[in-house]
């Protein structure tokens, strides 16, 4: 199966000069009828529901005045007395009423229409204007967008537009969601003839490299009483902005009508998107009515192919590769879920650096802002829409449903009848254009929530997270399995009807690319009419069934969609062509799905902590999925670690199996040389290279070769001694060195930043890294410090976060104990160019800063 394209960045002009075939920068573009609208909000939160706040009368004098995107619930401090309910969504008290009112001036324009787009609020939002409703939304991650023009003030002067949030069903999800308007509003001004919100679809039927055929989709809106005659003109630009194709199109609107044009444009040579080179076009699509341009709208897009086999597994643009993807809940740690560009743009730059090329966005549709990073970075990208469907999870621990009934665990369930096919539109018409997406996921791990599927399997209801549910096949033969579902009581709603459903409403929309699903049940899916509404399908740590999988149902391509970041689960997908690739548990540490007693405030199974910092399991991923040379050093006390010292001397595994069944968490191992004198200390490395070679203090302590590390890390025992441990490795005959030193006491501060100029635009961010160290520089591990932080000049401290898992250090405040030696500080640009000087100090260190410039 073949799928092609795509992406959308809406904008809007009114009164643009013609294109022509000169470059485009030559030509003159009207002004910009997109506003941005995330600037001075007033907010309140309140635990009760405040009468006549959506009038336009009502005080709000003394509410809070701030900007967007905004999360309430990160502001918190973590708490412990929340364990029971709120256990799920990271300790951060979130419950409440959340109000948001904006007042604007709106020059009013009876030729024009204006509309309000959110991306995203969490969540059971109800938004009014100037004292009248425009509607309810329940669902905290699709868009939505409303047309105000109807109840805009003529005079122009002191609209209210008012956001009210219903939070008191706090223990709504799994993991941790925030709370208010987390994504950007826009406010969109265009003619009343005009291109709608999410109104094009560009697919690119035929690729080669020597042409391809953009097919433009274009949606034009009527709105005035009368019948309407108009050109449609799109021009296709390249990334250095020079027209490469266009064609028009002559229009007749009916009166108050919408009406679609295709267009077809032929682009020679074209500069393909993909993970390497992720080039991107943009067809701006403009109407021209009586010689004059009226409105224009850019869309943004990619030109690519993708393919699943059965027996090959992946292709993009001809190439077979593996997908090498993680999974990304939509938090940033100290940020929590309103997270600026510059952050997300900073986790993506590491994980791309350790050889990702994937996303799958669990469990959830994704932010406009991440999709374009993903566009531009090189990012293969699973959109998912749902993480329940027609029965409820348990929010507290998985698959208790049945105790999952009150009312603050009632989460998307309650609203998924009404509201999915809504939802799921709104999602792909502002997203289907994105190159990046190249799967549609309808579900998450859904099966566990109708009882016949998982009893069917014969062993879900009584499984061990330890033991079969990862590593043995069912026990009920294919035959018996399909028996128990035919035989077993059916619930009011059947899994198969509903994936039916909603993989129809997802191929309306968009057949370029392949409706897929992560199934934690897949001996039970593939009989149950769940496989057969999908394309591909996503097994969720079964890959001890990728052989019977591909032996009992050859025709649909299978692969990883939430795996263990473990060696063995890349192991298994590479000795098998047919899988296509798959997504780790997890790229990033995320709040909330708590599975141990405070103070653990996250899931720890993300290849970086919250604060972005690498793990053990970032290194062992990067040594698999790069060519690049690595070489990472870990240690351990012998008795701690996996590792023995046997009767021959040599370091072995304790449990020389234990590899193959290791689980979300890394091994416990440290990144220091700070042990007692002879002590005997467990060396890993972590490393891609053919030989490696160890060095104590000069002392050679002997090569090693990769081949004789079945569960491909180095191993060596080392009595301790102060001093310098150096690894010296070959990859393909180019060598390459680490070291660790013994440094045990904190003289200094360092501060650090790759982000030392920034932009006075409200959204900027700079990244400060913290580390401790010796009189020498050498990074302390073993010895942290309280560090209070000062902030100089015209930007804000978004918050710390040493990335610790037991670290419930309020987020929002400037003094922050590190971890390791070593801690995040976030800072972010105000409106005003200044150079900003950021100081931190100790008790008995000296006190250090580092400076920013805002431009």
């Amino acid at each position: 199966m073949k799928f092609k394209n795509l992406k959308t960045i809406l904008y809007v002009f009114i009164g643009i000069a013609l294109f022509n075939c000169k470059p485009a920068e030559n030509n003159k573009l009207a002004t910009e009828h997109i506003k941005d609208f995330n600037f001075d909000w007033k907010f309140k939160l309140s635990n009760d529901s405040i009468s006549l706040a959506n009038t336009p009368e009502f005080n709000d004098e003394n509410w809070r005045t701030l900007n967007l995107p905004h999360d309430w619930a990160v502001e918190s401090k973590f708490d412990s007395l929340l364990a029971n309910d709120a256990k799920a969504t990271g300790y951060l008290a979130s419950k409440g009423y959340g109000y948001y009112r904006k007042t604007f001036d709106k020059p009013f324009n009876e030729n024009e229409v204006t509309y309000v787009l959110f991306d995203g609020v969490y969540n059971n939002s109800e938004v009014w204007i100037n004292g009248k409703k425009l509607g309810f939304h329940p669902y905290g991650y699709s868009p939505f967008y409303f047309n105000l023009s109807s109840y805009l003030n003529k005079n122009g002067k002191n609209n209210v537009l008012t956001v009210k949030i219903d939070h008191t069903r706090y223990a709504d999800s799994r993991w941790y969601t925030g709370a208010g308007i987390y994504r950007n509003v826009q406010l969109i001004t265009a003619n009343k003839i005009h291109v709608p919100v999410w109104g094009t679809f560009v697919t690119t039927p035929e690729v080669s490299t020597e042409k391809a055929t953009a097919q433009i989709i274009v949606s034009v809106k009527n709105d005035f009483s009368s019948e309407e005659h108009v050109v449609v003109k799109t021009s296709i630009v390249n990334q250095s902005n020079v027209e490469v194709a266009s064609t028009s199109s002559n229009l007749s609107l009916a009166a108050n009508s919408l009406k679609n044009v295709t267009q077809n444009i032929e682009i020679a040579n074209p500069s393909l998107w993909d993970i390497d080179n992720p080039n991107l076009y943009k067809a701006i699509t403009t109407i021209i009515k009586e010689e004059q341009d009226i409105n224009t709208y850019k869309t943004d897009f990619g030109i690519r192919t993708i393919k699943f086999d059965t027996n090959k597994g992946f292709f993009l643009n001809g190439q077979n590769m593996k997908i090498k993807g993680v999974c990304l809940h939509h938090d940033a740690g100290l940020v929590g879920t309103a997270v600026p560009k510059g952050v997300w743009k900073r986790r993506l730059q590491i994980l791309k650096d350790g050889g990702c090329n994937a996303i799958r966005i669990s469990h959830n549709p994704a932010s406009t802002e991440l999709l374009d990073l993903c566009d531009e970075m090189g990012f293969l990208v699973q959109d998912e829409f749902f993480d329940e469907w027609d029965n409820p999870k348990d929010k507290r621990l998985n698959q208790n449903e049945s105790k999952s009934t009150d009312y603050i665990t009632r989460g998307y369930g309650e609203h998924f009848q009404e509201w999915a096919h809504k939802d799921l539109e709104a999602v792909m018409l502002s997203h289907r254009n994105h190159p990046s997406i190249f799967q549609w996921s309808i579900g998450n791990e859904i099966e566990w929530t109708y009882p016949r599927n998982a009893a069917a399997t014969g062993f879900f209801n009584n499984m061990n997270w330890n033991g079969n549910y990862f590593w043995d096949e069912p026990p009920y033969s294919v035959e018996e399995i399909k028996h128990q579902l035919e035989t077993l009581p059916r619930g009011k709603y059947d899994i198969g009807e509903t994936a039916q459903k909603l993989s129809k409403w997802t191929k309306a929309l968009d057949t370029t690319r392949p409706v897929t699903a992560n199934f934690i049940l897949p001996s039970a899916s593939h009989l149950s009419g769940y496989a057969d509404a999908l394309d591909v399908i996503g097994y969720s740590y079964r890959r001890v069934l990728y052989d019977y999988g591909h032996k009992n149902y050859p025709d649909k391509p299978i692969m990883g969609t939430e795996n263990l970041a473990q060696y063995h689960e890349w192991k298994a997908i590479m000795e098998r062509p047919h899988i296509s690739g798959t997504f780790l548990w997890t790229g990033i540490d995320y709040m909330g799905e708590i599975r141990s007693p405070w103070p653990v405030r996250v899931q720890p199974s993300g290849l970086l902590n919250t604060a972005g910092f690498k793990k053990g399991s970032y290194h062992m991923m990067k040594t698999l999925w790069t060519n690049e040379p690595h070489l990472h050093i870990a240690t351990q006390n012998i008795e701690k670690s996996l590792n023995k010292i046997d009767s021959n001397g040599k370091i072995t595994a304790k449990n020389p199996e234990k590899w193959k069944h290791a689980l979300w968490e890394w091994q416990d191992v440290n990144e220091h040389w700070n042990y007692n004198t002879d002590e005997m200390i467990s060396v890993e490395i972590y490393s891609n290279c053919d030989e490696i070679e160890l060095f104590l203090n000069q002392k050679p302590l002997g090569k090693k070769k990769l081949s004789d590390f079945e569960d491909h890390i180095y191993k060596w025992g080392v009595p301790f001694a102060d001093g310098k441990l150096i690894a010296k490795g070959i990859k393909d005959g180019k060598e390459i060195t680490s070291e660790i030193i013994t440094a045990r006491k904190a003289t200094q501060i360092n501060l650090s930043t790759e982000e030392k100029s920034i932009n006075a635009n409200n959204y900027d961010v700079s990244h400060i890294i913290v580390q401790l160290t010796d009189d020498n520089g050498n990074p302390i591990k073993t010895d942290n410090k309280e560090i209070t932080y000062e902030i100089k000049g015209n930007a804000k401290l978004l918050g710390i976060d040493n990335g610790w898992k037991k670290s419930v250090q309020k987020f929002q405040t400037n003094v922050n104990t590190t971890y390791n030696g070593t801690t995040l500080l976030i800072i972010q640009a105000m409106d005003k160019a200044d150079d900003i000087e950021v100081i931190a100090k100790s008790e008995g260190l000296p006190s250090t800063s580092i400076k920013v410039s805002i431009n």
